[in-house]
């Protein structure tokens, strides 16, 4: 498989570039949410050495090689921090059963849902898994998204599950994209352990969870926590043997009902915890606590006819962060637009738009434990961001169906190729 996704370097690469001209929204905490105009970004070696006023560049970087931003809007890129991007086959079929009238359970009781993706997808190769997902993150990537999660959890065999992995890591060499991996092994019972999820996280997700560490293939361990799925019991064994191996966890928790997984998962420290539809005061305060970011995903709400929206007035007030992301995948939220999900959080869950933008950067990051590296613009930080047609930040939220991407800057490296052109 040879590499759709050519990038042109920034002039002087190696040197200091300076985009000018711009109105820059750095969606930095202490900065606000005002752009800055007339601004400047300097980068050198893929960093951000210099943000702010073209006023206060400094006499060394004066000189440097600028390119001009037209007084265009310039924030960091996007970040899908929530995705299940590598899988085999779809499942249109269901999307009809829905529109009859199944409900999400009844099509996973049904033998339908996960585990009707497990057989399309364990059918393929590594290489044929990464070919499968490379046009669904060339459609992320065309909008300025510059970091994405991918999680595991449609193999739910060991090698099946490890495969999947291997494919997300190869699509980080196919593009210039950064990519987190997330184990998902737990995420349903494979028909031939019905009934015995012990033995299947017995046999299956611990020593694959073991060999994935081993492999560099895991920076996160994560889990479906809910009635059709695993306990928090059940949880708690996948989430020691992560805490043994030193990985990061995460959690799907109150999607369809409230069993404490967000409690659960934020005592384990856990980087976020997601959907969140029946979280509860106590599941809020936890996650406050622990500094677990809530992950919202107006997409899966969306596609599946949800009615109970998450409390996002108790994650405000109990000062948890909110990020937004796609949650990508086959059944329940073929959704691979960033500026959709952030349009459908504002409309469907009334984020303001200055928390549908910072948790589509910022607090999406954090999700991710990236935040030292990227999310916001900052000196020091990854040189990661996108150049917009706007003359709002409200405009990346309010419009439907429409992509106002000029360009996208990746480590300090303008792409080009499968994305839009500047």
């Amino acid at each position: 498989m040879t590499s759709g996704d050519e990038t042109a370097k920034a002039p002087g690469a190696d040197r200091a570039t300076v985009w000018v001209n711009a109105r820059i929204l750095t969606l930095a905490p202490t900065e606000g949410f005002v752009p800055v105009e007339d601004a400047a970004i300097a980068v050198q070696s893929g960093r951000i050495v210099f943000v702010g006023p073209r006023c206060a560049l400094p006499a060394a970087l004066q000189a440097a090689e600028q390119v001009d931003c037209g007084r265009r809007l310039l924030t960091p890129a996007l970040i899908d921090c929530h995705t299940h991007l590598v899988f085999g086959g779809d499942r249109a079929m269901e999307f009809e059963m829905r529109l009859a009238g199944a409900t999400y359970e009844e099509v996973a009781r049904a033998g339908g849902g996960i585990v009707s993706s497990v057989k399309a997808t364990n059918a393929l190769s590594v290489e044929e898994l990464a070919k499968a997902a490379l046009p669904r993150l060339d459609t992320l990537l065309a909008e300025g998204v510059s970091t994405v999660e991918i999680k595991s959890g449609y193999g739910l065999s060991i090698e099946g599950e490890l495969n999947m992995l291997r494919a997300a890591r190869l699509l980080q060499s196919l593009r210039s994209v950064r990519i987190v991996t997330s184990y998902l092994a737990a995420h349903a019972t494979p028909v031939e352990y019905k009934g015995r999820n012990g033995d299947y996280i017995s046999d299956i997700v611990l020593p694959g969870l073991d060999r994935a560490h081993a492999e560099g293939l895991v920076d996160a361990v994560d889990g479906f926590c809910e009635g059709i799925a695993f306990s928090v019991e059940e949880m708690r064994r996948v989430f020691d043997r992560a805490r043994a191996l030193g990985i990061p966890v995460k959690l799907h928790a109150e999607q369809l009902s409230n069993l404490g997984g967000a409690r659960m998962a934020a005592r384990y420290g856990a980087m976020s915890a997601d959907h969140l539809e029946y979280l509860d005061a106590d599941g809020a305060t936890a996650m406050a606590a622990s500094e677990t970011v809530a992950v919202l995903l107006p997409g899966a709400f969306y596609a599946i006819n949800e009615t109970r929206k998450p409390p996002v007035q108790l994650l405000r007030d109990a000062g948890v962060p909110i990020a937004v992301a796609t949650d990508c995948n086959p059944g329940t939220s073929p959704l691979t637009s960033m500026l959709l999900a952030m349009n459908m959080a504002a409309t469907l869950f009334r984020l303001t738009v200055e928390e549908c933008l910072s948790g589509a950067t910022r607090e999406a990051a954090r999700a991710l434990g990236l935040l030292g590296e990227t999310g916001t613009l900052e000196v020091g930080k990854s040189a990661d961001f996108a150049i917009w047609d706007v003359e709002r930040p409200a405009e990346l939220v309010y419009r439907i169906g429409f992509n106002p991407l000029h360009s996208r800057v990746f480590k300090g490296q303008i792409s080009k190729g499968q994305q839009v052109s500047a």
